[in-house]
């Protein structure tokens, strides 16, 4: 518990009430993979973000009770350490996937920590509260949250996370950085978050506040005991006479007079100098963490807070819809599924919490129609009907990528045409942006492939003309399903399905062969088992573990429901499904396409990671993708083990991964892990050798172990990763975007595998002026190259809107070398409204206004085009997102 001395008097009720479930730091936080090694037991930006919002999660759990669902009670929690999965099984119930919350978390997480690695953040500070900057730290910080409220009312919460993840960084650098814990201090700053109070005895230029101090722990080097005060890092700006230091042993400026510092960022004196102060600032940091959480609970409502953090199992329903002449049964077909979702959800666990309509045809894509209520996506969907048109290609690839900047990570989108795309140039960009949203795309395709005359024979049809459609399918983990008019409304069935949180079973071998045999591994942990094959097949089998077959006859069988729409099938197991090892065989013309998918509360999420050692701050980097030429770790976050597990019958255990080259299935290596932390919260670690990444073929991850009982366990990862040939970074301006201003760029671009020739485009959504002075790079090993652009905001730019920019780098010629991307997306706010949110200036505590309004459900038309241009991926941080909008001066 915190010490007994600490006020509590200042904190409302929620507050009071997650001070009861504190546990001491050393036992409620778990060092991160790298604070371990450089720092054992020290508490990271990471677990004091996690931390802060699982408490604030549980409050709301709290006091919204489920419908249907027992109550939660405090007295269940009190002396635990708090789980994302536990919770969440206790509150939506068993089976329920906490996969996208902690997803979400995960965003806001890294976030924060880059700000301690990516060049246009780590030396600032003002960021950090560095260098007696306070008042102008604060600024930032304020600035930081009001862009995270203005990002979620947007509906842009992949935003809103990056732009959280920069605040929570600088409110938890005030306790480590400043000597606020040094007076005596054991609750937050009650006027850090509030622009208009005074930060009240503060240090003034000329004041001395250390003193010389020559050993690595310096416990009594503070002169005054009024003051608050922060230390200088490095040379910029340089330390006055008499100041304090950061301290550590990559501090420039601790070794000028007066020598050590004052940081309290780990429990390592070779890093901070007050480290025996480091788990007292921690404490404060989290309690001032959870008032940031808090704060903006109120401000956005239950509602829209719950979508900042993916406080759902649940995902969004996206339809990108072909309206040409010929496709009636199609949208007819969408139309039905949109309905009975909406009908079988509505109220449940499983509501969808976004609904998302691309309209597209020849030449027109878009608007995107984006709502959270259901009775208006109903209602647009009714509006649209088949109208003109009918040959092909169409706008498909444009729609789709519309959809893509407007759906929720971690998404399905449901691709409905009979056309082949038009605008096939995208398709790499398309890929990447799969990618980078982590969502799955599926295409319901009702044309015959073969086809090679055009509906009006204005034009011959390539026979490989639906190569785009596979290729984005593949790079999503999607699929592309070629059905006719007449089987279109049962094919679309899978949409339901499909968003019921389902986890794709690997096979072995990974590559169907027609009459050959393949296996998948069944664990008690699985239920809905549905092998779906798609293809001209004449006959199949599937075999139980107990020797038990059922072939090709519709209907209930011994294992299952069979049901065939064309060369579609479809086979349900009966729950609860056999363990162990499974057999199926097909006859079919051709290469049958065969997926088996379950649902499952156990599945996986990952990241991968550089290791920085040559800074105060050492760690891991994370990236969206591994680069070339770099050494590479990789973090599994197994999702769904709660502590009950343990109980009944053993937690799951995971040994390896495997990497598969896709779509070949061939396995390029076996990777062993190993756990991080407490095993109930699943994160393990491996290291990737080079060898494995010197290949730029997309390539899949297989995690293996067993379950409780001893059977094989295997989950694959629902998208493939890809290699970076070279790392692309993409950084926004030191401000928000306003319109009529200009916003300079800065891109990075650097080769680690070797010599590259790269073409650079540019790319804007929507349609600004975008101007560089780099248009070709010519790299060798180990080099890069800089480059800048000029973004022109018009003055008609809507206000509390988000830019995307995106730079692509692609090999010249003949190169095989596939294109990277960076995406940078950039927030526009209006001027005039920028002191719509402050406190009351006689206010002496946050004022908070009524949540009612934030429960309505909100709905968003966009109007937009995509540009053209070509695509791959890059780094996560400054190119995944933007972390680089700064300033904002008040609430």
């Amino acid at each position: 518990m915190l010490p007994v001395e600490v006020s509590l008097s200042h904190l409302g009720p929620p507050i009071l009430l997650l001070l009861q479930l504190l546990l001491p730091p050393t036992s409620a936080f778990f060092p991160n993979i790298w604070s371990l090694l450089a720092a054992p037991g020290s508490v990271t930006h990471q677990d004091l973000t996690e931390e802060a919002a699982l408490n604030v999660t549980l409050v709301l759990f709290l006091e919204q009770p489920h419908p249907g669902r027992p109550r939660l009670h405090v007295e269940d929690y009190r002396g635990r350490t708090l789980l994302a999965d536990d919770i969440f099984a206790a509150y939506f119930g068993p089976g329920f996937s906490s996969r996208r919350f902690r997803a979400a978390l995960g965003e806001v997480s890294r976030a924060n920590a880059a700000q301690d690695f990516l060049p246009a953040s780590k030396s600032n500070p003002d960021l950090h509260f560095d260098a007696e900057r306070l008042v102008q730290g604060r600024t930032r910080l304020v600035g930081a949250l009001r862009e995270t409220l203005v990002a979620a009312r947007a509906l842009e919460y992949t935003l809103a996370r990056q732009r959280l993840g920069a605040a929570l960084h600088a409110l938890q650098d005030f306790y480590s950085h400043s000597n606020w814990v040094e007076l005596g201090e054991r609750q937050p700053h009650p006027h850090l978050l509030w622009p208009r109070q005074e930060l009240w005895s503060l240090a003034q230029e000329g004041d001395p506040t250390c003193s010389d101090c020559e050993g690595l722990s310096c416990p009594g080097n503070m002169l005054d005991s009024t003051l608050l005060t922060s230390g200088y890092f490095g040379m910029n700006p340089p330390k006055p006479p008499g100041k304090c230091s950061h301290g550590g042993h990559f501090d420039q400026s601790s070794s000028q007079p007066p020598r050590g510092g004052i940081n309290k960022d780990s429990t390592s004196p070779s890093f901070s100098p007050h480290h025996k102060l480091h788990l007292q600032a921690a404490e404060v940091a989290l309690l001032a963490s959870i008032e940031a959480f808090s704060l903006l609970r109120s401000r956005l409502g239950d509602r829209a807070f719950s979508r900042l953090l993916d406080i759902t199992p649940a995902s969004s329903l996206s339809f990108v819809l072909d309206t040409t002449g010929s496709m009636g049964e199609e949208i007819n077909a969408a139309k039905i599924q949109a309905r009975r979702i909406v009908e079988q959800r509505q109220g449940s666990p499983m509501e969808p919490v976004f609904y998302i309509l691309v309209p597209f045809h020849d030449p027109e894509f878009g608007p995107v129609f984006k709502t959270s209520d259901p009775d208006s996506f109903w209602q647009k969907l009714n509006e649209i009907h088949a109208l003109g048109g009918g040959d092909e290609p169409e706008m498909c690839l444009s729609a789709l990528e519309l959809a893509l900047l407007h759906t929720p990570p971690l998404s399905d989108i449901f691709v409905f045409t009979d056309a082949s795309p038009k605008d096939a140039l995208l398709t790499n960009r398309v890929e990447s942006l799969t990618r980078e949203r982590r969502c799955r795309v599926t295409f319901l395709v009702t044309e015959d492939p073969s086809r090679t005359g055009g509906r009006r024979r204005r034009e011959a049809l390539s026979p490989l003309r639906f190569e785009p459609y596979e290729a984005i399918a593949r790079a999503s983990g999607g699929e592309v399903i070629f059905t006719k008019d007449q089987y279109i409304q049962d094919v679309a069935a899978i949409v339901g399905e499909s968003m019921a949180g389902l986890v794709t079973l690997p096979l072995e071998p990974p590559v169907f062969t027609p009459g050959e045999p393949c296996v998948f591994a069944v664990d008690s942990l699985l239920w809905q088992v549905t092998v779906r094959m798609h293809g001209d097949i004449s006959s199949f089998w599937i075999k139980s573990p107990a020797g038990v077959s059922q072939g090709p006859e519709e209907g209930i069988g011994p294992l299952g429901h069979t049901r065939r729409f064309g060369q579609f099938w479809t086979v349900t197991m009966t729950d609860p499904p056999q363990t162990g090892t499974w057999e199926i065989q097909v006859a079919a013309a051709g290469t049958p396409r065969v997926r088996v998918q379950a649902q499952t509360s156990l599945d996986f999420l990952f990241h991968f990671g550089i290791s920085v050692e040559d800074g105060p701050h050492p760690g891991l980097y994370p990236l969206t993708q591994p680069v070339a030429g770099l050494q590479t770790q990789l973090l599994v976050e197994v999702t769904g083990l709660t502590s009950r597990q343990k109980l009944l019958g053993g937690q799951p255990q995971f040994s390896h991964v495997v990497l598969r080259r896709v779509p070949e299935g061939t396995q390029l290596g076996r990777v062993s892990l190993e756990p991080v932390g407490p095993p109930v919260r699943g994160l393990l670690a491996a290291s990737l050798p080079p060898t494995l990444l010197s290949v730029s073929a997309p390539f899949s991850l297989e995690l293996v172990g067993q379950d409780g009982g001893g059977e094989s366990l295997r989950r694959t990862a629902p998208q493939p990763c890809s290699v970076a040939p070279v790392l692309l970074e993409l950084s926004g301006p030191p401000d928000f975007l306003t319109p009529g201003s200009k916003a300079p760029l800065s891109l990075h671009i650097v080769s680690f595998s070797g010599p590259q020739d790269l073409d650079l485009r540019t790319s804007v959504n929507p349609s600004f002026s975008l101007t560089s002075n780099l248009s070709r790079a010519r790299l060798g090993l180990n080099e890069s190259a800089w480059g800048r652009l000029l973004l022109e905001v018009p003055d008609s730019a809507a206000p509390d809107s988000v830019v995307t920019v995106t730079v692509t780098a692609a090999g010249q010629g003949a190169s095989q070398v596939p294109p990277t991307h960076a995406f940078l997306r950039l927030l526009v706010l209006a001027q005039s409204s920028k002191d719509q949110l402050d406190a009351p200036a006689h206010s002496a505590a946050p004022v908070l206004p009524p949540v009612s309004p934030a429960l309505l459900p909100s709905t968003l038309v966009t109007q937009g085009r995509a540009g053209g241009g070509m695509a791959g991926k890059a780094w996560w941080g400054t190119v995944g997102g933007v972390l680089f909008l700064l300033g904002c001066t008040s609430w």
